[in-house]
């Protein structure tokens, strides 16, 4: 019986001898630098450091177009009060009089379309005009 217990005790430590062999090369696996999670962590942790650059970057280029901005803006809104300051001045000032060209004033008055238009005959519902003969009937 202690034989029986004996080969049952050795063959349970060399199984568990086994076991952490394989388990030692799986965990040398997981852990490489090229191929295993290492490798991604390490690889991740220099994107966040690139990312945190450009962030600061961006930061910084956002602080100075905001500076600039406000600086145009401020000079944007000192000119709209100087308009409005020229505009409320040319409203004291009166227009020069301003005289009809002599083409207005030779003009004879135009005959309207009702005065040109002849009557149409009886029975013709719609008629034709040709803009050629000043509203003649063509």
């Amino acid at each position: 019986m202690e034989l029986i217990a004996d080969i049952l005790l050795v063959a349970g430590a060399l199984g568990a001898g086994l076991y952490c062999f394989v388990l030692g090369r799986r965990l040398k696996r997981f852990n490489d630098l090229e191929k295993g999670v290492g490798g991604a962590v390490a690889v991740l942790s220099s994107q966040v450091d690139e990312l945190n650059r450009t962030l600061a970057a961006a930061r910084d280029a956002s602080d100075s177009s905001g500076a600039a901005l406000g600086e145009l803006t401020g000079r944007a809104e000192a000119v709209a009060n100087r308009l409005e300051l020229m505009m409320a001045s040319m409203h004291d000032v009166a227009p020069p009089p301003v005289a009809a060209p002599p083409e207005v004033v030779r003009q004879e008055p135009k005959q309207s379309l009702a005065e040109k238009a002849k009557p149409a005959p009886a029975g013709v519902m719609f008629m034709r005009h040709d803009r050629g003969n000043n509203g003649a009937a063509s």
